[in-house]
């Protein structure tokens, strides 16, 4: 049965969405095109209708992925628009936060795998960090005659740091300890 193009648009969509989720989860590597396709409710089949490879898709979810945690970050601050930067650390730093396999933060999920793949992945992941920094240095501001840019390398690099090493460890109070630990950390940086 032939897909009109509205389908196959909205089905490639979903596509995106689901190996989003599913690559923060099993990594890159760690899930195939049939399990991918078969999580979007589709034929493997389709999927080279859509993509001209895994790393198409993975570039389109790497994006897609990124593009979500710079909402999560937007929700964060829109719900705390009296202190921005706390609401951001807040969400990130906890222990839920911690636990969303699927739905977390792509650089801690995939970092150390994006930089074993293609320029164009990279190239996604870059983007987003950019743009996380940029987030960043606007609700840091210039504190001490400093340019935010800076802290907000420092800042973003001590948050993702934190959650990996979080989610590396089974002990439950260790992992709480780093989180807790970089969002004292941040406060100390960022404190005007």
């Amino acid at each position: 049965m032939r897909v009109s193009r509205k389908q196959a648009a909205e089905n490639r969509e979903t596509v995106i969405d689901v190996a989003s989720r599913l690559f923060r989860e099993h990594g890159f590597d760690g899930i195939g095109l049939k399990d991918l396709m078969k999580g979007a409710g589709l034929t493997q089949g389709a999927f080279y209708k859509q993509f001209a490879s895994k790393e198409d898709l993975a570039v389109q979810a790497s994006r897609r992925a990124l593009e979500s945690a710079t909402h999560r970050w937007a929700d964060a601050t829109a719900a705390n628009p009296e202190d921005p930067l706390g609401a951001v650390t807040a969400f990130y730093l906890s222990m839920d936060h911690r636990g969303e396999r699927m739905d977390g933060c792509p650089i801690v999920a995939l970092g150390s795998d994006a930089a074993r793949q293609g320029s164009d992945v990279k190239a996604s992941f870059e983007a987003g960090i950019k743009e996380h920094l940029e987030v960043l240095g606007r609700l840091i501001g210039e504190t001490d005659g400093e340019e935010p840019d800076g802290k907000a390398m420092a800042v973003l690099s001590t948050m993702v740091g934190a959650v990996m090493l979080s989610r590396i460890v089974n002990d439950l109070v260790l992992a709480q300890a780093l989180l807790d630990a970089g969002r004292e950390q941040v406060r100390e940086a960022t404190a005007a």
